[in-house]
C-alpha cells in the first residue's frame, strides 16, 4: 500500500475522535488538524463533507484516478509476457540491456518494478550493516582511495583513468591515464601521494588481484605493496598503513565518492 493511502486510512480512523473533541470545544481547529496530520485549512473543509457524506466524504478522490503518465497496460503485459516466455531466469540488468537494444525506452527501475510486481524476479534482501555508507574520515590522510575507470575519454580511444584521493576532503591527489589498470599504475598513484603529501593511515581499494590475494579468504598483498613503495621513496618502512578491501565489514561497499562524470 502506498504511503498516501496509509495516511488516508489513518486519517479516517482518527477523524471521529478529533471531530468530537472539536465539536465539544475540547480541541481547537489547529489541534484537531495536528492530530490528523493536515493543515488547519484542510480540517475546516472536513466537517461539512463528514456531515453530508459521512466518513467516505474524507477520501481524496485524486488517489483513485490513474496518472496520465502511467504506462499502458498493454505495454506492461507485453514486457512481462516476453520475459516469461523467452528470458525466464535472466537478471534484471541483462534483460533491461536486451530491452534497450531492441527498441525499449523504459528505465531499469521501471522494468525491475514491473517484473517484481509480476513475481517474475525476486526482491533483493535489505543490505546488511557493512553495505551501508560510511561517514567520511575525520582528518586528511586518515584514508585514501584508489580505483580505475575505463572509458572512451577521447573519440576512438579507451583508457583507464587511475584516481587516488583522500576520503576526508575528496581531494584528488593523483590522476593519470594508462592503457590498463594494474600493479604499476597502483604503485605510481600511491607513490605520487606519499611524495607530495606524506604517509597515510589506511588504504582503500577494490578486490583487484594487484591489491589482494583473491582466494578465500581474501588476503592483502600489502606487505609487498608497501615494501616496493618505500623503496621508491626516501621514507622508511612503516607498519601503520592498514589495508581495507571493498565490501569488508570494516569498510562498507559504496564508500568511494569520486564523481566519474567530472573527474577533471
Amino acid at each position: 500500500m502506498k504511503p498516501t493511502k496509509v495516511l488516508q486510512e489513518i486519517r479516517k480512523m482518527r477523524f471521529e475522535e478529533a471531530y468530537e473533541g472539536w465539536n465539544a470545544g475540547r480541541l481547537t481547529q489547529a489541534e484537531a488538524a495536528r492530530i490528523l496530520g493536515v493543515c488547519e485549512r484542510s480540517f475546516r473543509r472536513y466537517p461539512g463533507r463528514y456531515e453530508t457524506d459521512g466518513i467516505e466524504g474524507l477520501i481524496d478522490r485524486r488517489q483513485e484516478q490513474a496518472s496520465n503518465r502511467q504506462a499502458p497496460v498493454d505495454e506492461v503485459m507485453a514486457l512481462t509476457d516476453e520475459y516469461r516466455r523467452r528470458y525466464m531466469g535472466w537478471n534484471v540488468k541483462h534483460f533491461h540491456s536486451w530491452n534497450i537494444r531492441t527498441g525499449g525506452t523504459r528505465s531499469y527501475t521501471w522494468v525491475k518494478r514491473h517484473l517484481q510486481e509480476a513475481e517474475l524476479v525476486p526482491k533483493a534482501k535489505k543490505r546488511g550493516t557493512h553495505r551501508k555508507r560510511l561517514e567520511r574520515s575525520a582528518l586528511p590522510g586518515m584514508m585514501i582511495h584508489q580505483d580505475g575507470c575505463t572509458h572512451e575519454w577521447v573519440a576512438g580511444q579507451k583508457w583507464d583513468l587511475i584516481v587516488t584521493m583522500d576520503d576526508a576532503t575528496n581531494e584528488h591527489y593523483s590522476m593519470f591515464f594508462v592503457a590498463e589498470e594494474g600493479t604499476a599504475s597502483s604503485f605510481r598513484g600511491v607513490h605520487d601521494v606519499i611524495e607530495a603529501q606524506g604517509l597515510f593511515s589506511s588504504f582503500y581499494s577494490d578486490r583487484g588481484s594487484h591489491y589482494w590475494h583473491t582466494g578465500v579468504p581474501v588476503r592483502p598483498r600489502f606487505a609487498d605493496f608497501c615494501e616496493i613503495i618505500f623503496s621508491w621513496t626516501s621514507l622508511q618502512p612503516c607498519t601503520v598503513i592498514s589495508p581495507a578491501v571493498c565490501g569488508s565489514p570494516a569498510i562498507p561497499a559504496g564508500v568511494p565518492r569520486w564523481p566519474w562524470d567530472r573527474p577533471i
